[in-house]
């Protein structure tokens, strides 16, 4: 039932970042609009956009999603794809390409999650792969958005984005050591104990 009449536009014009995700825009069509409305706020108020796939094949088909996802992530600073939504709504296999098709829509910094594989950061001007943070996994639930949400707070706290995937990293591996998707997620001080800071 969601629509653009219901967005909070006093928070989102007074927000540093603004974060999306593909979820937000399959479950309605009216929750699709107010996505684009909230990122449109966002545009006119110099406030960041930073959008995740987080594709759900049961909400819509990968043709929609991927015309949606795409005319949004066009609008954002920061586009978190996960590798395999990337396959589905791209076609492409290889994760520089990925990277590419993401950097050509117009975001300023590609982050690719690649699961158990870490993740790959891209800007136009570098790229670089951090390395995963391996635990023993019992729930992956919530680990991706564990993994942004990590990222974008670094980012917020003036870190540069090789420093912030890293803390991403090892912040989702860890909220995959307990079950369910919130009451895992690590707190600062146990993520920096592993990154030794």
């Amino acid at each position: 039932m969601y629509g653009a009449a219901d967005l909070p536009e006093a928070a989102i014009s007074a927000a540093r970042i603004l974060y999306v995700s593909g979820i937000s825009q399959g479950i309605s069509a009216s929750a699709c609009d107010a996505v684009f409305a909230a990122i449109a706020i966002a545009l006119r108020n110099g406030v960041k956009v930073a959008y995740d796939t987080n594709y759900r094949p049961r909400l819509w088909p990968p043709a929609r999603a991927a015309a949606v996802m795409h005319a949004a992530i066009a609008d954002a600073d920061y586009a978190f794809p996960g590798e395999e939504d990337a396959r589905t709504l791209t076609g492409l296999t290889d994760p520089d390409a990925m990277l590419d098709f993401y950097l050509r829509l117009g975001s300023k910094l590609v982050l690719l999650k690649m699961g158990e594989a870490g993740s790959y950061l891209a800007t136009a001007e570098a790229r670089v792969r951090i390395p995963p943070h391996r635990v023993a996994a019992v729930d992956a639930t919530g680990a991706g958005d564990t993994f942004c949400g990590s990222f974008l707070a670094r980012i917020l706290a003036g870190d540069q984005p090789e420093p912030a995937a890293r803390y991403a990293n090892v912040a989702a591996a860890l909220k995959c050591t307990g079950y369910g998707a919130v009451a895992p997620i690590p707190r600062a001080e146990q993520v920096r104990r592993v990154l030794g800071g």
